[in-house]
């Protein structure tokens, strides 16, 4: 049976970055994925600053830009009033990074590109329509058993899964968390927000009874496209959230003229805050949504994902070049607390912050807003954390 280095589970645009990586530093590498293709649907799409270096490192960077938009500025706005309370503005950071922007491209884009280059090199294989059933760690290598019979052996394997991830739980792993009461809905539209209320292209409106996130994507076709992110009521049904009436209703809401309130795609789904109690068990580990799934305000759960598959991948390097492998210690040693304090914390500060009920708080929480925008240290610092530049720099360092 022959053994590749690494093997990769689940081609999600976090899987295939791995995957990619441990391939370019001269690995042999398989990435497995139990879907016949790469899910197409409208998920995450929001790329941070440091996201954007490792993009640039695997010379995936241009590529990525080309089927994206750029967005340098994000906006704060009190929905009850339509007024803007806040804008963020990532000019801030040109003296931190080479990319003092975030780029909205569909995470599927990413994945492809991904694959796309793996496919044209000879230490890499992309097996879609796989999936995983069982994993066996034997201290010297890894045994995984394969949907189609068959197993195969590798030195590591790197669980990128899903939040239902099948490596996590052939590993025993519990996943630490919970579940809000409520789900979100997405509305994809053609409708212009921007044109119509003058807010920029990624816009968070706070609201106590029902709070909304707009976000503009290139679409596959390039043409644009705009998503509406919902907070649904706790006693609403599915049925109830996803009718045409209901969907109409809320576009409606948010200053959509009756006429346009046409729409593309839906798409609702509960939210979660969990992180697995172990991002490693022996040789096999774990990466984005198979280690952590929070709520998406903000645009960082994927992101970092995306910095734990190239920080894992930058460990097995060294370890297969001949370094110790008392070295992957720090993998969860710094990937776990990282995600904490920076990914869970700040996704639920950003929730609290749009659905606030108390009067007062609410008030105090705007104007705070107010207040870090409008002062230069504070906008920067701000940036600093909500962009994963400073956790970024925490890790290197």
């Amino acid at each position: 049976m022959q053994r590749q280095q690494i093997l990769v589970v689940g081609a999600g645009p976090v899987g295939s970055v791995a995957a990619l990586a441990c391939a370019r530093f001269g690995h042999s590498v398989t990435l497995l994925e139990a879907a016949a293709r790469i899910d197409d649907s409208p998920r995450a799409s929001t790329t941070q600053p440091p996201t954007l270096e490792i993009l640039a490192e695997l010379g995936l960077i241009e590529d990525y830009l080309a089927q994206g938009l750029v967005s340098r500025t994000f906006q704060f706005w009190d929905r009850p009033t339509r007024s803007l309370i806040a804008e963020f503005d990532f000019e801030r950071l040109k003296d931190e990074t080479a990319f003092p922007y975030v780029v909205q491209t569909e995470q599927h884009k990413l994945a492809n590109m991904a694959i796309g280059r793996l496919r044209g090199m000879r230490n890499a294989d992309v097996q879609l329509g796989v999936s995983v059933s069982g994993i066996t760690d034997h201290g010297s290598h890894v045994s995984v058993a394969r949907s189609d019979g068959r197993r195969v052996e590798a030195d590591y394997v790197v669980g990128c899964d899903g939040g239902r991830s099948t490596v996590r739980k052939c590993l025993g792993i519990d996943f630490e968390g919970y579940t809000w009461p409520e789900r979100f809905l997405v509305v994809t539209t053609k409708f212009d927000f921007q044109a119509a209320l003058g807010c920029c292209t990624r816009t968070y409106m706070a609201d106590p009874d029902e709070w909304v996130n707009f976000f503009k994507v290139a679409g596959d076709d390039l043409k644009g496209r705009w998503r509406a992110v919902f907070n649904t009521r706790e006693d609403e049904t599915d049925e109830q959230a996803l009718s045409d009436s209901s969907v109409r209703k809320r576009l409606r809401g948010v200053f959509v003229p009756e006429g346009q309130t046409d729409y593309l795609h839906l798409n609702l789904y509960k939210v979660h805050q969990r992180v697995a109690a172990h991002f490693r068990r022996g040789r096999v580990f774990l990466c984005g949504d198979a280690a952590h799934v929070n709520n998406p305000i903000g645009g960082l759960g994927l992101n970092c994902g995306i910095h734990e598959a190239w920080d894992l991948a930058q460990l097995l390097d060294r370890v297969l070049r001949g370094e110790h492998e008392s070295i992957l210690d720090a993998y969860e040693r710094r990937r776990r607390p990282l995600n904490i304090e920076y990914v869970q914390q700040q996704t639920v500060e950003n929730k609290r912050r749009l659905e606030e009920r108390d009067p007062a708080q609410r008030a105090k929480g705007l104007e705070e807003m107010r207040r870090t925008a409008a002062d230069a240290q504070r906008h920067k610092a701000f940036l600093m954390r909500a962009s994963l530049l400073e956790s970024a720099r925490r890790a290197a360092s």
